[in-house]
């Protein structure tokens, strides 16, 4: 199929773009904005933002929708927590995500890097708000205690698809885990959010479930964006949602609850959202205000 108009993006330019790639490439790092060949990283490189991607640039999964290569990774890299900490700071970011592939091959799946690269980066830059994409971790939940103690900003997991789907484009990875996971997250305290994709042959209602399900999970942002095929060996696009049905999605997901609902076709987890910026604002706040009137 033929992408539609909606889904056409310009390519990065400018001395901004240059900059944040030499600054990525110098620290030896590497981005889901090129692993996973994201659509909006030409926009989010000239603003100089960017999706860190830690423990390397191989995955021991095969979800098929992904682009990020599959391969027996290398071992994690000690000193990567420090470079990642030290490009935040050169890029000057006031926010920056970090994400990592799958590492099942690791005791801890990385949880102890990932915890020690939040920590680096909150050190050298005390202003800059982390937000984590994380794994499942295999459901363990000391891994998942390991990084949320390293206490980011907001802690997210992906759902990616719907229930239905999760054995054929998803085969190691279990819907209920990763819905458990939002749960512990939400009761661990955390900001906790989730993306999923549209056109992977989901139905109307099988979308609908899903967001209920994301709702009655705690998860408290949202972000829904078009599935876009990567290569001809990864799953087929199943269709193209039209803008007005991610209207759709995006009153559903407010109508559960979810305060921050983030929906268009070329959306992505890392998108970065002014609404998303603003209800953490209001958040950090709120705590702020709480601790100042409870007693000591």
């Amino acid at each position: 199929m033929r992408k539609p108009d909606w889904l056409k993006v310009r390519l990065g330019q400018g001395p901004q773009y240059a900059r944040t790639a030499r600054l990525l490439r110098d620290g030896r790092l590497h981005t889901v904005c090129q692993e996973a060949q994201c659509p909006n990283q030409g926009t989010c490189w000239e603003h100089g933002r960017a999706t860190v991607m830690i423990l390397g640039d191989a995955c021991t999964r095969q979800c098929r929708f992904c682009a990020v290569g599959h391969a027996p990774p290398g071992g994690a890299d000690p000193d990567e927590p420090r470079r990642v900490a030290e490009a935040v700071a050169d890029m000057g970011l006031r926010d920056v995500v970090v994400t990592s592939v799958t590492r099942d091959d690791l005791p801890d799946g990385g949880a102890g890097l990932w915890a020690e690269t939040v920590r680096r980066i909150r050190a050298r830059n005390p202003e800059v708000s982390v937000e984590v994409l994380v794994p499942d971790f295999g459901g363990c939940e000391a891994a998942l205690e390991q990084v949320a103690a390293a206490e980011p900003a907001v802690f997210g997991h992906n759902m990616e698809t719907v229930a239905g789907l999760y054995p054929r484009v998803r085969p190691h990875a279990e819907y209920r885990r990763s819905l458990g996971i939002l749960t512990w997250a939400r009761q661990r305290g955390l900001v906790v959010k989730t993306g999923i994709m549209a056109g992977l042959g989901e139905t109307t209602d099988d979308m609908d479930r899903l967001i209920a399900d994301i709702a009655d999970a705690g998860a408290e942002i949202l972000f829904i964006g078009q599935y876009l095929r990567p290569s001809r060996r990864h799953w087929p696009v199943a269709r193209y949602a039209e803008p007005a049905e991610f209207e759709r999605w995006r009153d559903i997901g407010r109508g559960r609850g979810l305060a921050v609902v983030v929906s268009a076709p070329l959306v992505r987890s890392s998108y970065h959202s002014e609404e998303q910026s603003e209800y953490l604002a209001r958040h950090l706040s709120g705590r702020s205000e709480r601790n100042t009137h409870e007693p000591h």
